[in-house]
């Protein structure tokens, strides 16, 4: 049987290494193998500055929600399930949901999977007035965008049907680990997270129907939290609500799943500055940039790419960490992308691009800052080789052109091949569908 490369945070904690194959685990708790959790977790002084704790140096947090608590009451009717072959990313729903409430006063409530319904929020909530700010960033709404950030974090996972019938989870933990970071930086409530795990298993399991029969498709995991606090003013939520659904989806660009995208670079949008929140998945860092992103299609782009510094450092694209694979200044073979500096989110499938990379050892792997400079001068002198986005949503996405200051550089991706972005591509999908064992896939059913 072959492996697949060690997560790194499975080699951090041995105890939570996760392996593709029957689950041992737990009495009830759906199969996934973990030491048990203390029902009060110590030490949140440095994990969770949210709501919920006492206060002193040997701070308590309020006792998480548990998978053995989880109420199921399914949906009784169900929707007719879509064709894979036409899904539309993130327009067609699942029969069921999960929700989880919390307060100050008491904890969090016990987990519940019922039938997807509207929410019900009072008009002063916290997520509906400081989350999502329909603006462009620029260097003079800065400031003011540092308190639009707050009160919404979301994740975005996928449930894969493997050509072995089987449903997976690819290295589900990593997005449980950023959306606790997320939680933290937005003053929402810590959570204990493989108990969220566990319940968003369940959930996938209630819905094991709507994972696409087809491997190229997936059932799109969508967990958010957000702020409840019924009063006006910019502070702690006293309620929040953790809810998770389901979509079914396809390729996330209408050109196709692997065919090349273009992308508009101006430095006059800001998607994220140092001391900001640019490396939480905030729902303020995507509503902020809807205004970029509609004048980059106008433009004839699909995407932006997002700029920071005077000199124009090459950061991220809307939906996408960016690699970019050329012969470097010192002539070496590379795979650069920007390092984690407080402004790129530390994406699933980044880190996986980079662990496969040094796994493989065939040419220099660099978390660098690559400027708009760097990339005209390496075109002119023909170093550049490949340009692709990787991200949950696209998996890998070749790039085939730039519209920088008014000029389309054009990037040389598919002329090579692009043998590299098809490679981790072909990698990914195969422990993703089951094609290949790998520790990285977490068995659903």
């Amino acid at each position: 049987m072959q492996s697949g490369p060690r997560a790194r945070d499975a080699a951090q904690r041995p105890s939570l290494r996760l392996r593709a194959g029957p689950a041992v685990g737990r009495a009830g708790v759906f199969g996934l193998r973990r030491l048990a959790v203390p029902s009060m977790m110590k030490g949140c002084q440095t994990e969770c500055p949210a709501g919920g704790c006492t206060g002193g140096t040997t701070k308590q947090v309020t006792e998480s929600f548990k998978a053995e608590d989880l109420i199921l009451t399914p949906a009784t009717t169900f929707k007719e399930k879509p064709d894979p072959s036409g899904l539309v990313f993130g327009t067609v729903f699942t029969d069921n949901m999960l929700t989880i409430e919390w307060s100050l006063a008491s904890g969090w409530e016990k987990p519940h999977i019922k039938p997807l319904e509207n929410l019900s929020l009072h008009p002063a909530s916290s997520s509906l007035h400081y989350a999502v700010e329909p603006r462009g960033q620029t260097e003079e709404n800065l400031v003011s965008m540092l308190w639009l950030n707050e009160y919404t974090l979301f994740e975005g996972m996928k449930a894969y049907r493997g050509v072995d019938g089987k449903i997976r989870l690819f290295r589900p933990m990593l997005n449980m680990d950023r959306m606790a970071r997320s939680a933290k930086r937005a003053t929402l409530p810590c959570f204990d997270k493989h108990e969220l795990l566990d319940c968003i298993r369940k959930l996938v399991e209630v819905e094991t129907e709507w994972v696409p029969y087809s491997t190229s498709a997936s059932l799109y995991i969508r967990p958010t939290l957000i702020g409840i606090e019924p009063s006006l003013g910019v502070k702690k939520p006293t309620k929040a609500l953790l809810y998770v659904i389901l979509s079914p989806v396809g390729p996330y660009f209408a050109s196709g799943s692997f065919n090349p995208i273009s992308l508009w670079a101006d430095p006059k949008y800001v998607r994220a500055w140092k001391g900001g929140t640019g490396d939480c998945k905030l729902g303020g860092n995507y509503g902020s940039s809807i205004y970029a992103q509609h004048e980059a299609i106008e433009q004839g782009c699909q995407q932006v790419l997002w700029l920071y510094g005077e000199d124009h450092q090459i950061t991220e694209v809307g939906t996408m960490n960016l690699f970019l694979y050329w012969k470097n200044e010192d002539g070496e073979e590379e795979l650069a992308t920007p390092p984690l500096d407080g402004i790129i989110l530390p994406g699933v499938t980044r880190q996986s691009i980079l662990d496969l990379a040094r796994l493989w050892g065939e040419f220099k792997v660099s978390e660098r800052y690559i400027t708009m400079s760097d990339l005209t001068t390496a075109l002119e002198e023909n170093r550049v080789k490949e340009m692709f986005g990787a991200g949950t949503a696209c998996i890998v996405c070749p790039i085939s052109k730039i519209l920088y200051k008014n000029e389309n550089l054009h990037i040389p991706t598919m002329e090579n091949g692009p043998q590299l972005a098809t490679r981790f591509l072909n990698k990914l999908t195969d422990i993703q569908y089951g094609r290949e064992d790998s520790d990285w896939a977490m068995l659903v059913s």
